[in-house]
């Protein structure tokens, strides 16, 4: 049965999972997680992409990002994942797939569902028991996001921007939105329509985002039940 095709619209937010094969390690030492986002960094200039917000997990990424074009975001992951295999393998003297085939990604709403997006990605390492406070991590965008690090991978996306007139206020918007969390039906709903590849917001969002592509963009009857792969 031929693959989906993956949901892309220029100037619309992905957010993406890319896993380890087998659940296995991306990761082994400071020089890794920083080769990967120098990768990143590279590679999403080149293909005119907008990150804004990312952690880098033993095992697995998330990334969320806007294209600028519709092949933008595709581009990117596809040499930034053959770029990291190469340092990868011939750092530790192996040889194969490091990637779980596809990653994984969904459109996002901006409305609502993009900060949605921030926090689910920088409160990973909270979720897994990795560290106490989202700050405890090194590597995510929660310290320039909510703090105000220099992070020059980063381009503010402008839901962030609306949180305040100037940067004090937006970090203090934001740490106060992120330490609300976020409720059990909103992580089942970004978990879905990533692993899916489906639409991540309101009805109306996803109705015209069908329109749009002419192809359906929820769950059908027969979909996985939510929750099933847990990231």
């Amino acid at each position: 049965m031929p693959r989906r095709a993956r949901l892309a619209i220029p100037g619309l937010p992905w957010h993406i999972i890319q896993r380890g094969n087998n659940r296995t390690a991306c990761f082994y030492a400071e020089a890794d997680y920083r080769r990967y986002m120098d990768t990143l960094r590279e590679m999403a200039e080149r293909f005119e992409c907008a990150v804004h917000a990312y952690v880098l997990m033993t095992n697995h990424v998330h990334l969320l990002l806007t294209p600028n074009r519709e092949e933008s975001a595709g581009l990117l992951m596809k040499h930034l994942g053959q770029r990291y295999v190469q340092y990868f393998n011939r750092t530790y003297r192996r040889s194969g797939t490091l990637w779980e085939g596809r990653f994984r990604s969904c459109l996002a709403q901006n409305e609502r569902y993009v900060l949605a997006c921030y926090r689910y990605i920088e409160l990973n390492p909270l979720r897994a028991n990795m560290v106490s406070h989202p700050r405890d991590y090194r590597w995510s965008s929660y310290r320039a996001n909510a703090e105000g690090h220099p992070d020059a991978l980063l381009t503010p996306h402008p839901e962030y921007l609306s949180l305040g007139f100037d940067v004090p206020g937006r970090l203090d918007a934001y740490r106060e939105l992120i330490s609300a969390h976020l409720d059990l039906q909103r992580i089942a709903e970004i978990r879905r329509a990533t692993n899916g590849n489906y639409a991540l917001g309101d009805e109306s969002f996803r109705e015209e985002i069908a329109r749009t592509l002419k192809r359906r963009v929820t769950p059908g009857r027969s979909g996985r039940p939510a929750g099933r792969d847990r990231c």
